[in-house]
């Protein structure tokens, strides 16, 4: 599968770079693919949520009234969680949302991401940025070179870029990320997968 390269001006080079259909020309695996996104936004939960039940509620352990000869239902405690004030019944616990999943099932899924960007025509591939210093002005530009400006974009660059992420960190629809880094949630979250030239062997290295 061959793929144009744009240079930093938006313009198609006379380079091509051919990606491997190991990768970006299997079929995708809808299933694997589900699996993954739900252990990335499982593992994101803090799971730190709590309610008080009626053992952990302040209040008198007086009995309310006599158990007999009243014509209600008995009650024995104002902490029970059918009364005003009381605790909850069955309330949420702090518990560990995580779950594992099998490394190919995972590369499997990243695979099948890239796959189907590549079938979409949401996939680009950028020659390497070169950045002296953090400027969201000259990214800015570069995606608006791009045609990307109302995108919301994927950039994924060959190694770390201290300058290319801090300059486009304050900007909400874009995410920088490495190829050793990216995952399935960011690559099918994202309209635009944009991959820095170097990036390609990174990714085709640790997927194949």
């Amino acid at each position: 599968m061959e793929v144009k390269v744009f240079d930093a001006t938006g313009k198609a080079t006379s380079k091509k770079v051919t990606l491997s259909d190991n990768i970006f020309g299997i079929e995708p695996n809808q299933h694997a693919i589900y699996l993954d996104v739900k252990q990335h936004l499982a593992n994101r939960r803090q799971g730190t949520h709590k309610s008080k039940e009626r053992a952990e509620i302040s209040g008198s352990t007086k009995k309310i009234k006599k158990q007999k000869g009243t014509g209600g239902a008995r009650a024995g405690s104002i902490k029970s969680g059918t009364r005003v004030g009381g605790g909850r019944i069955f309330g949420p616990r702090p518990r560990n949302y995580s779950f594992k999943l099998n490394i190919k099932l995972k590369r499997l899924a990243r695979k099948s991401a890239f796959a189907f960007k590549a079938q979409n025509d949401a996939l680009m591939v950028l020659e390497d940025m070169t950045m002296t210093a953090p400027k969201t002005q000259e990214f800015i530009a570069l995606i608006n070179n791009l045609k990307l400006e109302n995108e919301k974009v994927l950039l994924i660059l060959g190694s770390k870029n201290d300058n290319v992420y801090l300059s486009s960190r304050n900007l909400g629809k874009v995410k920088v990320v490495t190829a050793d880094s990216v995952n399935t949630y960011d690559v099918l979250n994202a309209r635009k997968v944009v991959l820095a030239e170097s990036s390609i062997e990174v990714i085709e290295k640790i997927l194949n």
